[in-house]
């Protein structure tokens, strides 16, 4: 086959390829060799009726858990883990393709490639002419279409990639293709539940770590600071993720287990030593701090042994969130455990004497 001099070269990690588009211009936005977000300019939103490079169709909802105040998103224990790179979505159906091919003409084949003009989508998904094919790493051949697959029952399934500029985002680059309605497409990165719970993970926000603190703001050298969080502050959050046009769903639960201590000096004790409070099942940690505790052992605390000269110290706390999911067809499982963190200004004062 002769190589049509519009034929743009894409470049995925170490290995360069040739991409061939005949008829028109395929555009693919680069940076180095690493692959970056495309332009504004081209993002293939065809005005609702297009295909957007990065835009996932999953709906996620939150099912229980606070909807107000401060919230945040979880850090991941597992520094390696991350949500995944890519994964497959049914995006338009024949009619809805016909109609960003004949009346538009641009939009995303693929999250790095899209097509600009009418008759690369019309020689492909109509005329039946094949497609150059970035499958799955190689360079491959992709069959055409008749008319769209008018009157078939079915999706055009395209990759979406939340970050283009991750060299993992190239995993999904093959080009739009046919799906018959009511199964998901048997190739790499077809997403699954456990897709869909791990896109949920990155969506929970759980609410602030907003201790309470006796003395509150102002310790003394050698004088325990309570540390506490009422019951019922801390509750479970849970969010849904489902992908439309499939029987794909999941939900992703974070659980809060244990709140974790760091004084922002070695010159401090934590009670208990490891500085790790556990979250009672009511949603409480520590005890409050009543009259007549003064000089006792907070069960959750710290005691400063110098004095802040000049900035406070920082006291970080973090609350341990528990994460596990459930989803289609009896599918489960846990996920890093994430962790959500704030920091107090401590200043320690020292006396010398006591009068009573």
């Amino acid at each position: 086959m002769r190589i049509p001099a519009s034929s743009r070269l894409l470049i995925a990690g170490a290995t360069a390829v040739a991409v061939l588009w005949s008829g028109g211009t395929a555009y693919a936005d680069l940076d180095g060799n690493r692959a970056s977000s495309p332009s504004p300019d081209a993002s293939g939103g065809a005005k609702g009726k297009g295909l957007s490079a990065a835009v996932s169709r999953i709906r996620v909802t939150q099912v229980s858990g606070p909807t107000g105040g401060n919230r945040g998103s979880l850090s991941s224990t597992d520094v390696n883990w991350t949500p995944p790179p890519c994964w497959y979505e049914p995006v338009l159906t024949p009619d809805q393709l016909k109609a960003l091919a004949e009346t538009n003409g641009l939009g995303y084949v693929s999250p790095h490639t899209s097509w600009g003009g009418e008759k690369l989508w019309t020689d492909h998904y109509r005329d039946g002419k094949d497609a150059y094919n970035f499958k799955d790493g190689s360079l491959d051949t992709a069959k055409g279409y008749e008319d769209y697959n008018t009157g078939k029952n079915g999706y055009f399934w395209r990759g979406v990639a939340p970050d283009t500029a991750d060299p993992a985002s190239w995993d999904c680059e093959r080009v739009m293709f046919w799906q018959n309605a009511g199964a998901v497409p048997a190739v790499p990165n077809a997403p699954t539940a456990k897709t869909l719970a791990e896109y949920a993970y990155d969506k929970v926000e759980v609410p602030g770590t907003e201790i309470e603190l006796k003395p509150e703001g102002r310790s003394t050298v050698n004088a325990p600071t309570w540390v506490w969080l009422d019951k019922g502050t801390f509750q479970e959050v849970t969010v849904r993720a489902e992908l439309p046009n499939t029987n794909l769903w999941a939900q992703t639960t974070a659980k809060p287990v244990a709140l974790h201590l760091e004084p922002g000096t070695g010159d401090a004790e934590t009670f208990p030593a490891s500085g790790d409070c556990e979250i009672d099942d009511d949603g409480s940690i520590g005890t409050p701090y009543r009259t007549g505790d003064a000089g006792g052992t907070p069960p959750c605390g710290i005691s400063y042994v110098r004095a802040t000269a000049g900035d406070p110290y920082e006291l970080n706390a973090s609350v341990t969130w528990q994460i596990t999911w459930e989803g289609t067809g009896g599918a489960g499982g846990t996920l890093p455990n994430g962790t959500f963190e704030t920091t107090r200004p401590m200043s320690v004062q020292e006396i010398q004497s006591v009068n009573r």
